[in-house]
């Protein structure tokens, strides 16, 4: 397998591993979270869980940015970003750039204490919350993963 291939199937394999748990997280885990009789302990539910996810997606969007960066590097991809025909270039960089910082500067300095603070006053409400931000996520992220696959095999507008 030479440099390229590796590259690809580690970006690959790092997408399904992330997108799918953030997938599992907005279609499974919220919604059992929600549906819990006492929402403090829906949200606290969610919170260990994701506590432990978060390593993982953590981990699965750094092998997908070192890959990602390599290959830009190594195909010389520059050229190809901002041109509308490879839009999934543009919309893949801004999906990581936005879980990247969620999950690298958000959680650590801010979330976690908004979780703590409004999840004390109204857990129902940040269960809602969290799930409305986690679809937006997951929808953004489908749209990228669609138009990438099907970008990279030669469809186009």
């Amino acid at each position: 397998m030479n440099d390229i291939a590796a590259a690809v199937a580690l970006h690959i394999l790092s997408i399904v591993w992330w997108i799918g748990g953030v997938a599992m997280v907005t279609t499974v885990l919220l919604p059992a979270a929600r549906a819990m009789e006492d929402a403090h302990e829906g949200l606290a539910m969610f919170r260990r869980i994701e506590a432990r996810f978060a390593w993982h997606a953590r981990a699965a969007t750094l092998l997908a940015g070192a890959s990602g960066l390599y290959m830009i590097l190594v195909l010389r991809l520059w050229p190809f970003f901002f041109v509308p025909n490879y839009w999934w270039l543009d919309a893949m960089v801004l999906v990581w750039s936005l879980f990247t910082i969620a999950l690298f500067i958000a959680e650590p300095l801010f979330v976690d204490d908004w979780l703590e603070h409004h999840g004390e006053k109204a857990p129902a409400a940040t269960l809602a919350r969290l799930q409305r931000l986690h679809w937006i996520a997951l929808i953004l992220s489908v749209i990228t993963v669609l138009g990438a696959a099907a970008g990279t095999n030669g469809w186009t507008f």
